[in-house]
């Protein structure tokens, strides 16, 4: 009987090894949608033993043995690594960069590395750094990382840290040391952004000190400067009424010159009008003499006396020897009604 039962029992256990044996065999290894895998033969009848070049693409699903195989995945999706002073994910402790400015001030800086890795270089990571995102990054990212960053923020004066053109030309530095250092590993760093920075308390306060001196200062620059508009727009005023004065006696003056040079260019025309009438008066005259002094000239004279003696009488007085009248030969009566005496002696 005991036979019998062990015989069943033999039966009902091959069926379970072979499930157990096809359900090794075909064992299933996933990948998510932002993952790669990367399959390890430790042994293998018919495949070398060693990490598997071949690239598991994410979101899928692949069957072969556990026990002689190992699979590791890497999520390639974007990463932020953060080097802060706050406690964050599963370190438990301030992680900001401590160093000296060039100047020799202590400060902290706040730092975060966003980076992704190369899918197809996944077994590279693997064989060289890690066995998964998070050695990746203690490993290599945080170390090569830190030390790169400190160097290159470290080059900047404490003034330096204010001015944030500066403080991301140093960003865009190590980004580009980094990627220098870490993409043979297959990381490829995309950014490196510099967030807060804190100095020593002493300093710190001295800062808020300076802050608060500068502000004043730019008030009272401020103040100044209004007072300036305020005085230099009352000068433009008075300069505006200045310039309106002198222009309006500019412009009288240039009225009154105006007005004068045109009554000179009227007198000018003027003399020059009586000059040209004189002139050509004078000419008449000199030919008028040149005619009188020609031989016609005294028969043209006789004939303008002859034509003012018309209708007048004429009367001949005998002058003595003496230049007076010769009254023994003057007929007195004649004479004195000549020049009107007798209507004279008739008019009384």
């Amino acid at each position: 009987m005991q036979h019998v039962k062990n015989f069943f029992k033999s039966i009902y256990a091959v069926p379970a090894i072979i499930a157990a044996v096809i359900f090794l065999a075909f064992f299933p290894h996933s990948t998510k949608t932002t993952e790669v895998g990367v399959r390890v033969v430790k042994w293998s009848p018919l495949a070398k033993s060693g990490i598997v070049r071949q690239i598991y693409a994410p979101g899928a699903t692949y069957f072969f043995p556990p026990i002689i195989n190992e699979w590791y995945t890497f999520d390639t999706k974007l990463q932020n690594m953060e080097m802060t002073i706050q406690e964050h994910g599963a370190r438990q402790e301030r992680d900001d960069l401590v160093f000296k400015t060039i100047d020799g001030n202590d400060i902290s800086l706040d730092v975060i590395i966003a980076y992704r890795i190369n899918p197809q270089m996944a077994p590279d990571i693997l064989e060289k750094v890690g066995k998964n995102n998070s050695e990746l990054e203690e490993k290599i990212i945080r170390t090569v990382g830190r030390s790169i960053a400190r160097d290159l923020f470290g080059e900047l004066k404490t003034e330096d840290f204010y001015v944030a053109e500066k403080r991301t030309e140093k960003a865009e530095k190590a980004k580009e040391m980094l990627n220098q250092a870490l993409n043979g590993y297959g990381i490829i760093v995309e950014s490196i952004l510099p967030k807060d920075y804190r100095f020593n308390q002493a300093y710190q306060n001295a800062i808020e000190e300076k802050k608060i001196a500068d502000q004043l200062a730019e008030r009272y620059k401020s103040e100044t400067k209004a007072t300036f508009e305020e005085y230099r727009q009352k000068m433009q005023g008075a300069q505006g009424d200045v310039n309106k004065m002198i222009a309006d006696v500019d412009g009288e003056f240039a009225k009154a010159k105006i007005g004068a040079d045109a009554y000179y260019e009227q007198q000018g025309m003027i003399a020059k009008a009586i000059e040209a009438e004189g002139s050509a008066e004078a000419k008449g005259i000199e030919k008028m003499v040149e005619a009188l002094n020609s031989s016609g000239g005294n028969t043209m004279v006789k004939l303008k006396l002859a034509e003012a003696l018309v209708g007048k009488k004429i009367y001949l007085l005998p002058f003595s020897d003496n230049g007076g009248i010769d009254l023994k030969t003057t007929n007195v009566n004649e004479l004195l009604q000549t020049y009107g005496i007798n209507k004279l002696s008739e008019g009384k």
